[in-house]
């Protein structure tokens, strides 16, 4: 089934699906806010970055930790890993279980979490602890009712990248959406001034890179050959460097026409990536998943469905908090169709930037080892 744009899609599922809601189309654009998030968040587990996610983590501007921003996602190298095959605990899987079954211990104050609840709700990316030796993430491999495979990863406090999901929905009778200016500049803010590599405009429209090393001389040239530096060389980026993706989806919002609007010229700007999630990319999977259901997907259609029945209860389709069996179908399919869902995502910024190279370019960081500083 083919959508001409994003809103026939939202207004189909108002229709068919969120009819108990009081107001259909709101809580059919939030669902669609919701599947945009877990598009980009299983994207980055095929690519092999799962151990390196936290999610809705409060990252301070560079240099200024008075002022926090919380992002979708923010990706951190890995300082220590652990397996561990939890076969003696019983559901639910808690922090404090988790714990200790670990090899190594420690008194960091622990967060009140569940990895996995008696209903087979899963936590993705479950932080156990965040202090300023580092972030302890859980996340799990495998789960029976007897077993449960986990993976713990110790995470350098600060992120390498971070990825951003704007989408706002437009109203009846408007253009677009009414906030898309406010996102615009709210996304723009956190991209410019979360990073120590900063960037001037100069007379003829170019960026120049400007970033203070750690010995407190300066290192400059042209913004993006600047960054390419610093992505290829083999040694650490400076403390403070932070690679910024925005993922934007709807077309009605941020183009006119085949053109740009105002919003995602300043988006495009400010973010060293802006990708596009396009319409046909989004409707390809709500197709699949929803309305003409194939069977991969059939367990998250489900889970989809029970969370927003209008019953209430805790939703258990959200990027932090998925049923178990959602969550396998899902990584199965994105990591089967890895190439097709690459293909959902126009590249806005960088020019010359394709999916493949940022795929790249985080791969890199990610596996910039701590002894390299």
């Amino acid at each position: 089934m083919t959508y001409i744009s994003v809103d026939a899609l939202q207004k189909t599922l108002a229709e068919s699906v969120f009819t108990y809601s009081a107001d259909r189309k709101k809580a059919a654009g939030r669902a669609l806010g919701t599947l945009v998030e877990l598009i980009t968040f299983y994207t980055l587990r095929a690519w092999g970055l799962r151990d390196h996610i936290v999610i809705e983590r409060q990252i301070p501007e560079f240099a200024n930790a008075s002022i926090l921003h919380n992002v979708e996602f923010s990706l951190h190298r890995v300082i220590a890993k652990q397996g561990i095959q939890a076969e003696s605990m019983t559901l639910p899987l808690t922090t404090t279980k988790i714990r200790k079954e670990m090899t190594s211990s420690s008194q960091a104050t622990l967060k009140s979490a569940q990895l996995l609840t008696k209903g087979y709700v899963k936590r993705n990316s479950c932080v156990m602890w965040d202090d300023s030796t580092g972030v302890m993430v859980a996340n799990l491999d495998s789960f029976q009712a007897s077993s449960q495979g986990i993976t713990l990863c110790l995470l350098e406090p600060d992120a390498f990248a971070i990825f951003e999901c704007k989408r706002v929905g437009i109203e009846e009778g408007m253009s677009k959406g009414p906030q898309t200016i406010e996102k615009a500049k709210q996304g723009a803010y956190v991209a410019r001034n979360v990073s120590s590599l900063q960037k001037v405009r100069l007379r003829n429209g170019d960026f120049q890179g400007f970033m203070e090393q750690e010995d407190g001389t300066f290192r400059n040239g042209l913004y993006l050959e600047l960054l390419r530096e610093l992505i290829d060389s083999h040694e650490k980026p400076p403390s403070g460097f932070i690679l910024t993706v925005g993922v934007v989806s709807n077309h009605g919002n941020w183009f006119t026409s085949i053109e740009p609007n105002k919003e995602l010229r300043v988006l495009a700007q400010s973010y060293d990536w802006l990708l596009f999630l396009t319409d046909a990319g989004l409707s390809n999977f709500i197709n699949n998943l929803l309305l003409n259901p194939v069977p991969e997907l059939v367990p998250v259609r489900e889970t989809f469905l029970e969370s927003y029945s209008g019953k209430s209860g805790a939703n258990k389709f959200t990027k932090v908090r998925i049923g178990a069996d959602a969550d396998v179908a899902l990584w199965n399919y994105f990591t089967s169709h890895n190439s097709e869902v690459e293909s959902w995502y126009n590249v806005i910024s960088p020019s010359d930037g394709s999916i493949g190279l940022l795929r790249s370019d985080i791969s890199k960081l990610a596996n910039k080892t701590i002894e390299a500083e």
